[in-house]
């Protein structure tokens, strides 16, 4: 393999402005650069192999390289390379992705709509909302329910509904009108001395107080993700979701599941929702639907939301909202190819028989001297640091100890991510037990070596 010289670091240092990055850091340590993937491993430009054990960015569901969905991308880049979907125009693979969607949702979720990416997918779900309330004569009824520590994107509109500190700071976010509610992350978030009941029923009336203070009338929507994943990888306490979606169904509002990194399989069944028992009005799906080999993103939609958006259209004349890319033919001919290859080699299953095996390894370190709280479910897991267990106090400043943790992880081979204190994982569906045993045998080593650096450091 020819290694990448040395003058492309200095142009990624001169020329790239990179995401969710301190670019005065970056000027002085470069980057990674990743030259090849395959199966669950990826290689840099020196030559080492990792597991990448975020499957990129939650999303390579198939893994690296997978040869079918290099196929299904050339032929259909020779076929019909790029057409749009405006003004009544359709291609096959738009057309029948939106048919195998409509299989695969939970009963009801039937019409469908393409962007790009998860952001703008929730973008377009706000415009939707407000669309829907407009068509049925409710011009106030605009706001949003979302919750601290939510991810949903990075646009203006749905940054805003994102409650994370640092997608807002100083990008003068949220701008449009939404209320974040209390994270349901019981072990950080609970009262001293609150069971997870007490605590659910805390957020249940917190919920219903917010939408009782601010006006039944003026709440459209409330949007969350079944497991929180940017966020720390949060999973619900029992009986939250049930709750939400009785209050939704009481006071009208359209309750949206954003599905884009639990989708297809990630938390042991098709989707989050049905992980913990609900059906949304609205779902919104990314990342693994391609497994991030092209970029695409899909809304659907109940009937109950479509005719009222349809029969508005046919009032108007159009629904005037779209993306040159909506519904991409190659795009969709990927996500084919990726689904038919999920469902073929059962990789929902998968995720289901190994649930056991990731999630018992990972709460092996609940007792790690560095380690607050492990939480997850299906493959998808989040370790979290603590300065005090006990207290559930975190390191200060938040966003030091876990950076620290994931540098060590890669320099054992495993790509994992820091999200402020948590180090979070959630590798290709394609993982083995025996993959499973590295994943767990790297981040053992990549702890041990963060406690030790922690002490040193003086921060315990």
């Amino acid at each position: 393999m020819n290694k990448i010289p040395n003058s492309l670091h200095a142009s990624d240092i001169a020329h790239s402005m990179h995401p969710y990055t301190n670019m005065r850091l970056h000027e002085e340590q470069g980057p990674m650069i990743i030259t090849r993937g395959e199966g669950v491993h990826v290689y840099d430009s020196e030559g080492k192999e990792y597991i990448e054990g975020l499957a990129g960015l939650w999303s390579v569901a198939v893994g690296f390289s997978q040869p079918r969905l290099v196929e299904a991308a050339a032929k259909q880049m020779a076929e019909l390379p790029y057409y749009h979907s405006f003004a009544h125009k359709a291609h096959e693979p738009s057309i029948r992705l939106a048919e195998k969607l409509a299989e695969m949702t939970p009963e009801g979720l039937d019409r469908v709509f393409f962007t790009n990416s998860g952001s703008e997918a929730n973008d377009t779900v706000i415009k939707m909302v407000w669309f829907y309330n407009n068509a049925l004569g409710r011009p106030e009824k605009k706001k949003f329910l979302a919750r601290n520590k939510g991810y949903h994107g990075i646009t203006i509109a749905s940054g805003s509904l994102t409650g994370l500190p640092a997608n807002h700071k100083d990008f003068d976010l949220p701008a449009i009108p939404v209320t974040h509610l209390t994270c349901p992350h019981y072990w950080k978030w609970a009262e001293e001395g609150e069971t997870e009941a007490e605590f659910t029923a805390r957020l249940l009336k917190e919920a219903e107080d917010t939408i009782l203070s601010e006006g039944p009338e003026t709440i459209a929507g409330f949007i969350g993700e079944p497991v929180m994943g940017a966020g720390g990888v949060m999973t619900p306490p029992e009986g939250y979701w049930p709750g939400i979606r009785a209050l939704c169904d009481k006071y009208d509002i359209l309750l949206v599941s954003d599905e884009v990194i639990n989708g297809f399989g990630r938390c042991g069944t098709p989707f989050g929702c049905e992980k913990y028992g609900f059906t949304p009005d609205i779902m919104v799906t990314s990342k693994q639907l391609t497994s991030s080999y092209m970029p695409l993103a899909a809304i659907i939609v109940n009937d109950k939301v479509y005719n009222t958006i349809a029969d508005h259209t046919a009032k108007l004349g159009t629904f005037g909202h779209g993306f040159t890319g909506s519904g991409h033919p190659v795009a969709c001919a990927v996500g084919l190819e990726n689904l038919k290859i999920i469902e073929e080699q059962d990789l929902m299953g998968n995720a289901a028989r190994l649930e056991a095996k990731l999630q018992e390894g990972l709460r092996k370190f609940a007792d790690h001297p560095l380690v607050g709280e492990v939480r997850g479910v299906g493959l998808i897991g989040g370790v979290e640091l603590a300065k005090d267990k006990a207290k559930r106090l975190s390191f200060e400043p938040a966003g030091k100890v876990a950076p620290q943790v994931v540098k060590f992880c890669a320099e054992e081979g495993l790509i994992l991510r820091a999200v402020y204190e948590t180090v979070a994982l959630c590798p290709p569906l394609i993982v083995t037990e025996d993959d499973i045993d590295q994943i767990l045998a790297r981040l053992g080593r990549a702890l041990d070596r963060g406690w030790e650096w922690v002490q040193d450091e003086g921060l315990v």
